[in-house]
């Protein structure tokens, strides 16, 4: 059963631009690890600055591997200020129970 995480990351309006460009510049150590499916990284649509960041995993225990690896620390160095953040946000993990997609 297909694992996914999602990182909810409030990002102030100053610092949008920048968090995005971090991502599209970013190592890609994720994208090779064992387990690992595919990354979506969600830009809000309204004025809350609620970025999401999921993650999809083949099970939790590959997630569990990737947050505990050399990589995952590669991955986060050099973050944003603190300041750079909203209250709230957090981490949220799921199972996938039902998966549809449409016809292309």
């Amino acid at each position: 059963m297909q694992y996914v995480v999602a990182n909810r990351v409030p990002v102030k309006a100053e610092y949008r631009a920048e968090f995005e460009e971090r991502f599209r510049r970013r190592a890609g150590e994720v994208d090779k690890q064992p387990g690992f499916v595919r990354m979506e990284i969600l830009r809000p649509v309204n004025d809350d600055g609620l970025y999401v960041v999921l993650t999809h995993w083949v099970d939790q225990a590959a997630f569990e591997a990737w947050m505990k690896s050399a990589d995952f620390k590669t991955a986060h160095t050099n973050p944003l200020p603190k300041e750079a953040f909203g209250e709230g946000g957090g981490i949220e993990r799921h199972e996938v129970i039902i998966s549809s997609e449409g016809s292309r």
